[in-house]
C-alpha cells in the first residue's frame, strides 16, 4: 500500500527535482535515486504523516549528499592547471572571419538576403518569405543553398 502511494507522488518529485537540477536528465536521476532510497527504507515511514514531505526530505538529503561528494571529487584537470595550459589564438579568428566574409561576398544577392534575414536578424521563414515576396519553400531552398556555398568556400 505504501509503495502505491509513493508512485502517486512521482510528478511532484519530478517538479521538486527540477529546482535542484535544471538539466532534465539530472533531475530524473535524482528522482530515481530518491525513489530507490525511499523504497529501500519504506518501513521507516510513519503512517499518518505526510508522505510527500518524507520523500522531499529524502530528495533534499540525496541532493546534498551528491553535492558534497562532487565537491570532494575532482574529475579531469583542475581549473588552475587547465587555465595554465590554454593560450589564445592570435590570428586564427581573423583568418576565419576573412574567409567567411570572402565567401559571403561571392553569394548571389538573393542568397545574401536570406542569410542576413535568417542568421543575423533571426527572422522566421514566414517573415523572410513575406519580405522577399516568395514562398516559404523558396526561402528554405535559398537558405540551404547559401549555407552549402558558404561551407564549401570556408572549408
Amino acid at each position: 500500500m505504501k509503495q502505491e502511494r509513493v508512485l502517486e507522488v512521482i510528478p511532484a518529485l519530478r517538479a521538486f527535482a527540477r529546482t535542484f537540477c535544471p538539466n532534465p536528465d539530472d533531475a530524473d536521476d535524482l528522482v530515481q535515486e530518491t525513489l530507490m532510497r525511499a523504497l529501500a527504507s519504506i518501513d521507516q515511514y510513519t503512517e499518518g504523516t505526510r508522505l510527500k514531505s518524507w520523500l522531499f526530505t529524502i530528495m533534499r538529503n540525496t541532493f546534498n549528499s551528491r553535492y558534497q561528494k562532487a565537491k570532494r571529487e575532482t574529475v579531469g584537470i583542475s581549473t588552475p592547471v587547465l587555465e595554465g595550459l590554454l593560450s589564445e589564438p592570435e590570428q586564427e579568428w581573423s583568418m576565419e572571419m576573412h574567409a567567411v566574409r570572402s565567401a559571403y561576398l561571392r553569394l548571389s544577392a538573393e542568397h545574401k538576403q536570406v542569410i542576413v534575414l535568417s542568421v543575423v536578424d533571426g527572422e522566421s521563414y514566414e517573415r523572410i518569405a513575406s519580405i522577399c515576396g516568395c514562398a516559404v519553400g523558396t526561402v528554405k531552398s535559398r537558405l540551404f543553398r547559401a549555407r552549402q556555398q558558404l561551407k564549401a568556400c570556408v572549408g
